[in-house]
């Protein structure tokens, strides 16, 4: 009987550790929530580093806007896939660039690879260095976002297993 005490104490004190999310919704900082021309994106990278160092996660920057159809359809498909947007945010911090008429944020752009289209993604490492630039066409299939090519890329990209952290 003490030992299924102590194992459930232990597990109960594990999930107590995790962050934690409405079911629906997570417990997000803004800059992962929507695309917004009248944020800063350089601090809001400094957020978004400092949040990844504390959770040891890495940054997921995606680039695009609120005129983009793409970008609609990806948060869509993450949307209306729950186990994959907890596990994307659970493995990220999401840190959402907008790109538009409105502000193209160039200054920013520039410190990047270029993009060929949107929406595009970059991974950074807690400490900032970049790692990966990524054209989400690259996550489709038959012309529709894919679960096993979204739940790939996050699993080959979390902290623990991209090059750029790997202790091997």
């Amino acid at each position: 009987m003490k030992f299924i005490i102590t194992v459930l104490i232990l597990l109960t004190s594990k999930l107590l550790s995790l962050p934690v999310y409405a079911e629906d919704n997570l417990a997000l900082p803004a800059f992962s929530k929507e695309y917004s021309p009248q944020r800063d994106p350089f601090k809001d990278a400094v957020a978004a580093i400092k949040l990844a160092k504390d959770t040891h996660r890495n940054v997921l920057i995606e680039v695009g806007g609120t005129w983009c159809t793409w970008c609609h359809k990806m948060d869509s498909f993450l949307a209306d896939n729950p186990a994959i947007y907890r596990q994307l945010h659970s493995n990220f911090v999401l840190l959402k660039i907008s790109v538009s008429d409105e502000n193209d944020n160039e200054a920013f752009m520039k410190s990047l690879p270029p993009v060929l289209g949107y929406p595009h993604m970059y991974v950074s490492t807690p400490e900032g260095k970049m790692i990966l630039s990524k054209d989400t066409a690259e996550l489709l299939e038959n012309g529709e976002y894919s679960k096993q090519h979204w739940l790939t890329f996050i699993n080959d990209w979390q902290v623990n297993n991209n090059p750029a952290t790997d202790k091997k």
